[in-house]
């Protein structure tokens, strides 16, 4: 479980909550953890690594390497079935990250900050 972040438009960010919030946004940051991500949300049933194998082009350690960075951000859960591991999106995460990038109200067009010329 994601164990931070305050919405990116907050008042202010603590040192470690911009560093917690970093860690999503980096683990978040490789192509074929986004996709796994896809594939895992698209999915109604946990998914075994190697049915992860084939979609993503990829070897079966380099999944298992990018499933267990996601884990370890919280975004993750795994399940051991055999020799087998599970993953599932931690919906109680996902939504933490909904909130931090969620909608706000825009600001009016004289009140946007603009580039200095």
């Amino acid at each position: 479980m994601i164990a931070c972040c305050r919405p990116l438009d907050a008042s202010s960010l603590s040192d470690d909550e911009a560093e917690a919030t970093a860690g999503l946004f980096k683990a978040l940051g490789d192509p074929a953890r986004v996709r796994i991500v896809n594939l895992l949300a698209t999915s109604d049933e946990p998914v075994c690594v190697c049915e992860l194998v084939g979609p993503l082009g990829l070897t079966q350690p380099t999944v298992s390497h990018h499933l267990k960075k996601l884990t370890d951000a919280g975004l993750l859960v795994r399940e051991q079935r055999g020799t087998w591991a599970y993953y599932s999106l931690d919906e109680d995460a996902l939504a933490a990250l909904g909130g931090l990038v969620a909608a706000r109200k825009p600001r009016k067009e004289n009140d946007r900050v603009r580039p200095a010329a």
